[in-house]
């Protein structure tokens, strides 16, 4: 199989590795999106991950607390699924480390970019937790900045939609989807497939992001092949 990209930032969020109330865990999504990286990996390309924690934990949950503390409190929740997940690979016979944002040393290495580039020199995959470190800052700042900093190729939105569309799937059954958009056409239109910081990140950077639906077949290795799927914005 031909690839497009060497290196990759995957972003996965936290509610793709839910089970079917939305919270927790799923075993069998977990497993099936671990197949895809260990055979991703096994093309030979550098693989980052972030993963955001919205199974466990998303913003203030409708409460008054403080932004801050509700914002840590989510950057933790990011932790549980970066250790689900490295624990999954490595079963899978995947090397991996998992780097924080947030100093937690005795569950993972504080992130560090040169550790980070080494362990990719090495053949490991790295998940990057608790997103950019900061309160105001979501998982796909996180992930743009993260790819900014390793060189990435490409940022590959793994979202529950299959693509970016001018309004929520969802609700309007007449949604268009886009199969390329400029990054600051996505901006101008406030579209919310993802952060507009992050846009912004990546637009400076000229890191294409893909967003696509993590539930279609082979969407991940798709994806790092150059085959057409989901929306690109570039």
């Amino acid at each position: 199989m031909a690839i497009k990209y060497k290196r990759a930032l995957l972003k996965i969020s936290g509610e793709a590795l839910a089970s079917e109330q939305g919270f927790g865990l799923c075993n069998e999504k977990i497993d099936k999106v671990v197949n895809q990286i260990a055979a991703v990996k096994a093309l030979g390309v550098d693989i980052g991950i972030v993963v955001g924690g919205g199974n466990f934990w998303r913003g203030r949950q409708g409460t008054e607390m403080d932004r801050t503390t509700a914002d840590h409190m989510g950057m933790l929740a990011t932790i549980i699924n970066a250790l689900a997940l490295r624990d999954a690979l490595e079963k899978k016979g995947v090397i991996t480390r998992v780097q924080t944002a947030l100093t937690i040393e005795r569950v993972a290495e504080p992130y560090i970019l040169g550790k980070a580039l080494r362990h990719f020199e090495k053949g490991r995959v790295v998940i990057f937790a608790c997103g950019t470190g900061n309160p105001y800052f979501s998982t796909d700042t996180g992930a743009a900045l993260r790819a900014a900093e390793i060189q990435a190729d490409v940022l590959l939105l793994a979202k529950n939609v299959d693509g970016v569309y001018d309004s929520d799937p969802k609700r309007n059954p007449n949604a268009k989807k886009y199969d390329k958009i400029a990054y600051i056409d996505f901006i101008k239109q406030g579209l919310t497939a993802m952060d507009t910081t992050a846009v912004s990140l990546c637009m400076e950077n000229n890191i294409p992001i893909i967003a696509f639906g993590l539930s279609e077949k082979d969407s991940i290795l798709r994806a790092i092949n150059g085959e057409k799927i989901g929306t690109v914005i570039g």
